[in-house]
């Protein structure tokens, strides 16, 4: 099976837009949980393309997954063939060589656009982190090394007008490991997005080895369902050359925290595209 996937904003970073078509519709759709092997990016007619694999299972046995994701002047595309059998790969590649790219002028950089008041500006999948160590000179402080660890959250916003929220928590002091699963819908209007959930639990895994994979599921428990009226913004930061998604509210919510201590925006939490720097939260 080859599926082709509607043309949408390119993050500027071909990497960047493989992992947030991977998570959208690999990851999202199929439910596949390994991480892709990623080939290096490669350069045809001033387009980035980035391909990626892996397997996975399900009622038809072991399947293979091809991901291709093109990028090139603000805008991205992918397509994925999923398949059986290495007698598929010819044909696979066949349709591969028939595709035919508009030429395009490569740039250094993505410009920034606009912050258009649609739907599609948001699709995909933003992660924010928060990390804290402790110094060597502070190590007397059971403040400092309570916080020892990090949180991790992100969303998926589909293009069908649904979403899945996840957040992780690791500390050092902690014994468990803390994951929160969210589910539900969203609505857009103007630059006003309403988040809906359906579904939110959080669980309590164990460490396993005593690091910050999951080992063994140990409770879990249904959440209250927070249903919140968000502000957001597409932000360019130039000086690092990322663009942000930025959420504000009137106060701090259960799902995203306290608001972050950047003063850019007031009441906001700031979400980036999936990254090499900011990778997805990897379920159990």
């Amino acid at each position: 099976m080859v599926a082709i996937y509607r043309s949408g904003d390119s993050s500027g970073n071909a990497n960047t837009d493989f992992a947030a078509d991977w998570q959208e519709f690999i990851a999202g759709q199929l439910g596949v949980t390994d991480k892709p092997q990623v080939e290096p990016a490669k350069d045809a007619a001033g387009w980035k393309i980035v391909t990626g694999g892996s397997t996975f299972k399900n009622e038809n046995g072991t399947s293979a997954v091809i991901l291709n994701t093109y990028s090139s002047s603000g805008k991205k595309f992918s397509f994925a063939a999923i398949f059986n059998s290495q007698d598929y790969v010819p044909t696979i590649e066949a349709f591969m060589s028939s595709l035919t790219l508009s030429k395009q002028q490569m740039s250094s950089q993505a410009a920034p656009a606009s912050n258009p008041d649609s739907s599609s500006t948001i699709l995909g999948t933003w992660g924010m982190a928060t990390s804290a160590t402790q110094r060597s000179d502070d190590y007397k402080n059971p403040y400092s090394a309570n916080n020892v660890g990090y949180s991790k959250a992100q969303y998926t916003f589909n293009g069908d007008g649904t979403y899945s929220f996840f957040s992780k928590t690791f500390k050092m002091t902690f014994d468990k490991i803390l994951l929160v699963r969210e589910t539900g819908s969203y609505q857009i209007n103007g630059n006003s997005i309403t988040i809906t959930p359906s579904k939110s639990s959080i669980e309590a895994w164990s460490k396993r080895n005593g690091t910050d994979k999951f080992g063994a599921l140990l409770t879990r428990q249904n959440r209250p369902l927070e249903k919140v009226n968000y502000q957001f913004t597409k932000h360019y930061f130039s000086g690092i050359q990322l663009w942000n998604l930025v959420l504000q509210a009137e106060k701090p919510t259960e799902r995203d925290g306290p608001f972050s201590g950047n003063t850019t925006f007031p009441n906001a939490w700031y979400y980036a595209p999936i990254s090499s720097n900011n990778t997805v939260i990897e379920l159990p």
